[in-house]
């Protein structure tokens, strides 16, 4: 994989999570987490299921606000992210939060050389593989990393929805729905998905994952599908036109044509 568009990606998320773990926009609202919140939003929280006494791995955990939720409903967590920024505020958090975490720096596809043991359920949620040029390999990863009989639980933004731009308030086709590896889409901002502006802009490249290959890949690697749901809401504005909706989500405007913009399932690997 190329280095380049690696350590763009891992500095655009070194200062995200600086930006992010500062709150000013509150759009975390971390404060509501130490006083005892649980982060899951109502997609993740309505499928999740009894985690109590479970090891649970979170791929891409960002600064561990979930991964925390999740061990405060009796998880066994770790939190693995490629950020060392966002490690050590996670670490920090869960000292806040006195719950007991374990959070380790590593690119997801190293994911088995950084933790040694298998878990019975891994979690990845809202925003992690648009960052990964490799699904397959994404999928074996996850495979690898759960026991026999473990679960998968995984809920992102649609594919649909990410080919779609919304420019002078109309929402369209933009890109393709298929990333090649080797060519991401690059995206420079000004602010981060937060609100919260960054100093200079920064640049980042993303991929599209279609359905298909998400869902074969994870049977390749050898698990088997129990659900596979689709949403009209998200936990973040991914068109400016959307509009908020009932428990921190956001939807598309009234009058607007309904399209799925999440999509999240539950797979077990089989024994």
């Amino acid at each position: 994989m190329t280095g380049d568009w690696r350590q763009a990606n891992l500095s655009s998320w070194n200062k995200r999570a600086a930006m992010h773990m500062r709150d000013a926009t509150g759009f975390y609202d971390i404060d509501a987490f130490l006083a005892g919140r649980d982060t899951l939003g109502p997609i993740e929280a309505a499928e999740i299921g009894d985690v109590r006494g479970r090891t649970l791995l979170h791929l891409q955990c960002h600064f561990g606000l979930d991964t925390l939720s999740l061990a405060r409903r009796g998880a066994v967590v770790t939190g693995l992210d490629f950020s060392s920024v966002a490690i050590e505020g996670a670490r920090d958090l869960a000292g806040k939060a006195g719950l007991p975490a374990t959070f380790v720096q590593a690119d997801l596809y190293d994911a088995r050389q950084a933790v040694g043991e298998r878990f019975d359920m891994v979690y990845s949620t809202w925003g992690t593989i648009c960052w990964l040029p490799d699904i397959r390999a994404w999928a074996r990863v996850v495979a690898d990393m759960l026991k026999p009989g473990g679960r998968f639980y995984f809920a992102d933004s649609h594919p649909f929805a990410l080919v779609l731009d919304e420019r002078d308030g109309v929402i369209r086709p933009t890109y393709g729905w298929r990333t090649p590896k080797d060519a991401p889409d690059a995206f420079t901002d000004q602010k981060s998905y937060t609100g919260d502006a960054f100093a200079e802009p920064v640049t980042d490249y993303n991929w599209i994952h279609p359905l298909s290959d998400i869902v074969t890949g994870l049977i390749e690697a050898g698990l088997t599908l129990d659900f596979l749901h689709e949403h009209e809401t998200l936990p973040s504005k991914l068109f400016p036109s959307m509009v908020p909706a009932a428990d921190r989500m956001f939807r598309l405007p009234d009058g607007a044509v309904p399209m799925p913009l999440a999509v999240s399932l539950r797979a077990v690997k089989r024994r």
